[in-house]
């Protein structure tokens, strides 16, 4: 099987993190691939001063399948803007008690000349956004900005930023899901130090801008972090500064498990996650390949193939898994990518071990990690000739999109979908020993 992908609607892309210190924590292309981005449209459930009026703001506020409060109402996250004088947090929970709105939770974001107060709220049923920033804004209010919630925005703000530390600790790939869970909705861009899309210079304590941050990579360069509608808090900015700390401090890392898997014709390969320490294994199977394979992969020139491996392999972009024989040589390469708000999967087998099942592991295992770091779909991109990726893709028993976009097909696998659920289980099952630990 030749198994090969590339960047989406086969455009130059950047494969960025897309969907939260330690200060805080323990107190705060080829051609221009790297730089593609996206156009970010204000999400469907949002409303208030911070954002664009929604069809949301007048839906009434009552059960939904992520946000149903135990009572009939519903969970919602809301941030507002108070002035940092005596009584105004103490106005703003009486009109929330007048409303019979029961407040969870609370985080307190100081600024120059108000605060910024973070609520977690059970909303009774019947009470829309719009009623809710109405109230708040009579109240002193302003800029405010709510969103649905769910039952995982339950957990105390102390308790879920350790999680995500922990998490960060024992894998570096998960540095860019832990800013998106501890920032909520953004989009995570990292940049390397040199090369296609060289990084801009960014203080060494980092930049904040409003809806964007620029903080120094661990490894070099920049990741940017971006927000439409919503600034970024200094308290904001000091987790997310810390947590990146975390991750440089701990320098390279990734899970060490492995799954050993027997082939139909009997042989056994192991699967096992990768990194940059495997570059040169990696090239080897490049030398190993035909033309045709390595032209399909990476659509482009078949010289230019290996200036993506320590990007690839690298943990900013995603997770990589390489299939490996029993003597170490690697014969196969898949990849998890975070392409700003989706995410793309993309493989490439050498010849002599096309069509044996190689690409269909590598492939589960990744899709099972996708639905585990919360992304609702992934895809594909290959050429339509290439059977054994469109084949390898069915066999994930999922439900599948297929669209031609500018001559190249895009199969999005849908993860989120209802008969997904005990298919994803069923894939988790086949790759305990590299996920987590």
């Amino acid at each position: 099987m030749s198994e090969v992908t590339h960047a989406r609607h086969g455009r130059p892309a950047h494969h960025r993190w897309n969907p939260a210190g330690l200060a805080e924590l323990c107190t705060a292309a080829f051609h221009a691939w790297w730089a593609r981005r996206h156009g970010h449209a204000p999400p469907a459930h949002d409303t208030g001063g911070a954002r664009p009026p929604s069809a949301e703001a007048e839906r009434p506020a009552g059960p939904s399948p992520a946000g149903v409060a135990g009572d009939g109402g519903a969970l919602w996250r809301m941030r507002t803007t108070v002035k940092d004088a005596p009584g105004s947090l103490a106005a703003l929970c009486t009109t929330l008690a007048g409303l019979r709105v029961d407040i969870l939770s609370l985080q307190t974001h100081p600024l120059g000349e108000g605060t910024v107060d973070e609520f977690l709220l059970r909303v009774p049923a019947g009470l829309t956004a719009a009623d809710l920033t109405g109230a708040v804004a009579r109240a002193g209010g302003a800029d405010t900005w709510t969103e649905r919630a769910d039952a995982h925005d339950l957990v105390d703000a102390p308790t879920r930023v350790l999680g995500l530390a922990a998490r960060t600790a024992q894998d570096a790939a998960e540095l860019p899901l832990a800013l998106r869970q501890l920032l909520g909705r953004c989009t995570i861009r990292s940049l390397p130090a040199g090369g296609h899309g060289t990084a801009p210079a960014v203080p060494v304590e980092g930049a904040l801008e409003d809806t964007v941050m620029r903080l120094r990579a661990p490894e070099g360069g920049v990741i940017t972090v971006e927000r439409p509608y919503l600034p970024f808090t200094p308290t904001e900015f000091a987790r997310a500064r810390a947590l990146v700390d975390l991750d440089a401090r701990l320098g390279p890392r990734i899970p060490r498990g492995r799954d050993v898997l027997t082939l139909p014709e009997g042989g056994d390969i192991s699967v096992r996650r990768a990194d940059t320490g495997d570059l040169r294994a990696a090239r080897a199977m490049h030398e190993r390949c035909s033309e045709r394979t390595l032209r399909m992969r990476y659509h482009g020139p078949v010289g230019d193939a290996d200036r993506y491996l320590n990007h690839l392999l690298g943990p900013r972009f995603g997770r990589t898994l390489a299939a490996q024989t029993a003597s170490g040589r690697i014969v196969g390469l898949g990849h998890l990518l975070w392409d700003g708000d989706e995410t793309e999967v993309a493989l490439i087998v050498e010849d002599a071990w096309q069509r044996r099942g190689v690409g269909g592991e590598l492939l589960a295992r990744l899709v099972a990690m996708a639905g585990e770091a919360g992304c609702a779909t992934v895809y594909a991109v290959t050429q339509a000739s290439n059977t054994g990726m469109v084949a390898a893709m069915r066999g994930l028993g999922l439900p599948l999109d297929y669209q031609i976009e500018e001559g190249t097909l895009v199969v999005t696998a849908r993860l989120d979908a209802e008969p997904a659920a005990g298919r994803l289980c069923e894939l988790r099952g086949r790759r305990t020993g590299i996920g987590r630990p």
